[in-house]
């Protein structure tokens, strides 16, 4: 099995509506990193200082020495930062959701106790802000483990929310599989919720974002002045505002980034912007999180990329008429999510028939029975076949309707090799009869192109309903 796992569907066109309490419009969910005391540091055991988001240009870490710029800088996260972001977010009434390091978090006490007080959530974010892309399994494993006892300890509850930021290709599965959060949000892959399957488990991801979010006052391109950051939150804000399904618009924020004063101030300016508007939701990420659950629950669907070979090709070879060496060629293919709606399994079983031999799609076409011929009147159809022509009225003609198709089916017969074809959940009875009395006289090139179009039409309206 060549199997794809990265979902490049998603929602597609199929967006949920959201249902956001009173109505909302769109939910604007801020996020405050609390990393202050949990970098790399020589201080923590680490092998060198840490590079990651600061405001000196060009950082690089120092191996085997502290960096008393960087981690002054990180300082003032905690000692200014924050405190100048409590008293913003307690005083416009918006709860915030803290990603917590919760080595950090253990050092920070008296932060610790204002994020209790003002009832923010405080959610994991890991054990140590450093890279997990080079952990071992088992030493990740361990890892998010002592992060959440550390957190739990520290804070006084476990955390129901997890963000690693740094994280490997294991991250999520191995948070998911500890069993305990109710969202993981190490994605960036969309504006709503959604729920991943994770073994036997059902795990929510509420996506993050790495664009709307004070980091890119330090790297590059970014964001040079408070003004700039308010232009792009504005804007991402006006547009979701106006979609016709509510969206969630995340923000990230950083105590030692946003913390400044001049950049304080274009966040400012968004919080009295989007309060002037009616109809926003300011939640926490556990407040989405448990909406969602509520809202819109898991549901557990047959996924013909996750299918073995007989229940893929039992389930699909009847698309193509009485032709299920397609469906069994198709699961060749480099199947994934995107294959699991009714446009991606068409597209894969309709790339096998595309790139047989003549003589093959030929035969695909011989398959198909006249339109309301013998096999119709000894009831000898396929299910498929029979409920798509009684949909037309085929199975209920005058005597002189029926004399016409017979005379028809003969001629076009007779003529091109093959029966006439038409995907008839796309026509009246009427326009039936007057497209094959038309495309009786075309070249027989031309109606071998035709019905090979009509094939592969008839088989996306068949996986409709089956997906």
């Amino acid at each position: 099995m060549q199997r794809y796992p990265r979902n490049l569907i998603g929602y597609g066109p199929r967006t949920p509506d959201a249902q956001w309490p009173g109505g909302a419009k769109i939910a604007v969910q801020f996020v405050l990193n609390y990393e202050e005391g949990g970098e790399n540091s020589v201080l923590h055991g680490d092998a060198a200082s840490e590079a990651f988001l600061s405001d000196i240009a060009g950082a690089a870490p120092w191996p085997g020495q502290r960096h008393w710029n960087m981690e002054s800088i990180y300082d003032y996260g905690a000692r200014a930062g924050f405190w100048r972001l409590h008293r913003l977010f307690t005083g416009a009434n918006i709860p915030v959701t803290i990603y917590g390091v919760a080595t950090a978090l253990a050092r920070s006490p008296e932060q610790v106790e204002a994020m209790k007080e003002a009832r923010w959530e405080i959610a994991s974010h890991g054990l140590k802000w450093v890279e997990h892309k080079d952990m071992p399994e088992d030493a990740e494993r361990a890892a998010i483990t002592e992060a959440i006892r550390l957190h739990t300890e520290v804070v006084g509850e476990r955390p129901r929310g997890w963000y690693t930021g740094r994280c490997s290709a294991n991250t999520v599965r191995l948070v998911a599989e500890e069993g305990g959060f109710d969202y993981i949000s190490d994605t960036y892959d969309d504006d709503l919720p959604y729920w991943l399957p994770v073994g036997d488990r059902d795990q929510l991801i509420i996506p993050y974002t790495l664009e709307a979010n004070d980091m890119r006052f330090a790297t590059a391109p970014g964001y040079i002045t408070g003004e700039q950051f308010f232009t792009y939150l504005k804007d991402a804000f006006d547009t979701l505002y106006a979609e016709d399904k509510p969206k969630m618009l995340s923000i990230g924020l950083h105590c030692r980034l946003i913390g400044r004063p001049g950049k304080l101030a274009g966040l400012k300016r968004f919080i009295d912007y989007i309060q002037s508007h009616p109809n926003v939701w300011t939640p926490r990420r556990l407040d989405i999180a448990r909406h969602w659950a509520t809202t819109h629950p898991p549901q557990r669907k047959d996924r013909p990329s996750q299918m073995d070979r007989a229940t893929f090709v039992t389930k699909y070879g009847s698309i193509f008429e009485h032709s299920a060496w397609i469906a069994d060629r198709a699961f060749d293919l480099e199947l994934g999510p995107a294959h699991d709606t009714p446009a991606g399994l068409h597209n894969a079983l309709a790339r096998i028939f595309r790139s047989a031999t003549p003589d093959e799609r030929l035969g695909v076409l011989r398959a198909h029975p006249d339109l309301a011929g013998k096999l119709a009147a000894a009831k000898r159809l396929t299910a498929d076949s029979t409920a798509e022509q009684s949909s037309a009225g085929l199975d209920a003609l005058t005597d002189q309707e029926r004399a016409d198709f017979t005379q028809l089916n003969q001629d076009y017969t007779q003529k091109h090799g093959f029966p006439f074809i038409i995907a008839v959940r796309d026509h009246t009875k009427a326009s039936i009869l007057e497209n094959f009395k038309r495309r009786v006289n075309n070249d027989t090139e031309i109606e071998l192109q035709e019905a090979c179009k009509q094939v592969e039409r008839i088989a996306r309206l068949r996986l409709e309903p089956l997906l």
